[in-house]
């Protein structure tokens, strides 16, 4: 293991030794705390690991290689065309949850929903919501529709999975002024930004980009909220670190919201804007 893992820093990966144990115990059908106890690798599941290594080593995404991302408290599946949920947006679904709480059956919405984690866990976690999944991407959509099914079968309630556009004014006319929390998880990296060869290689483009100052589609993820939210419904906005400052100040120089205010991750980055719509 120490060989992998050495291998594994080497060729840039932040988290070495554990992304080679995860690979191991996923070999192996075991979880990674079993891997104490490991007296041998048999030899099938030796080749199958130095292939996936092989594969991690040339910056193929961890979740990828596994098939699953844990987000909360779900494990979803994840592949190529889909961006994996990672860990900083579990704290805008905290958020959101906070909001919903005491509401016995809010209406809810997940702008650029990919996986579906943030849908996914606000109706795991909230089992009155009635949540409806956004996704524009026609091969992300796919990964949130499956997602959505498998946690269907498991005993959640329903997630209405839409293939739709997030600034598409026409996108649930039907529910507009009823929605109580609109969140997202949107475009939002500057054109042209450096990103680790995990995102730039294997994330979809359209969760990506955002346009010169990455906010091109927030612009119209606000007209879209603004339109939703019943008077005040909550809005909930993930971003880059270094849109702390710039996107509370769009959301303000909308003028349809109040309270408008920033959140940091648990790194104390800059990592997500919230805000009240007007007139409640």
């Amino acid at each position: 293991m120490t060989d992998a893992a050495r291998r594994l820093a080497e060729a840039g990966v932040e988290s070495p030794r554990v992304d080679a144990e995860l690979l191991l115990a996923h070999v192996l059908g075991v979880p990674r705390t079993r891997l104490l106890t490991l007296d041998r690798v048999p030899g099938d599941a030796a080749t199958r690991f130095a292939d996936l290594l092989d594969q991690r080593a040339g910056r193929v995404p961890l979740q990828h290689l596994t098939g699953r991302a844990p987000f909360r408290h779900l494990e979803l599946a994840v592949g190529p065309g889909v961006f994996v949920p990672r860990p900083e947006t579990e704290l805008l679904v905290e958020w959101a949850l906070a909001r919903l709480a005491g509401l016995p059956e809010p209406v809810v919405v997940d702008l650029g929903a990919g996986s579906g984690a943030i849908a996914l866990s606000l109706a795991h976690e909230h089992p009155g919501a009635r949540v409806t999944a956004v996704e524009r991407d026609p091969g992300a959509v796919e990964w949130t529709r499956h997602n959505a099914a498998a946690r269907r079968q498991a005993g959640d309630t329903p997630v209405e999975v839409l293939a739709g556009d997030m600034t598409d004014p026409r996108l649930l006319a039907g529910l507009d002024g009823a929605v109580d929390l609109v969140v997202s998880n949107p475009p939002y990296v500057p054109d042209g930004a450096r990103v680790p060869r995990e995102v730039a290689d294997h994330d979809p483009p359209l969760a990506l980009w955002g346009g010169p100052d990455g906010l091109d589609v927030v612009r119209g993820l606000l007209r879209t909220a603004a339109r939703l939210l019943r008077p005040g419904g909550h809005l909930g906005v993930e971003h880059a670190d270094q849109q702390g400052s710039a996107l509370p100040v769009l959301v303000r120089g909308h003028g349809g919201f109040t309270g408008v205010a920033d959140h940091p991750d648990l790194a104390g980055r800059p990592r997500f804007t919230t805000a009240r719509r007007a007139g409640g």
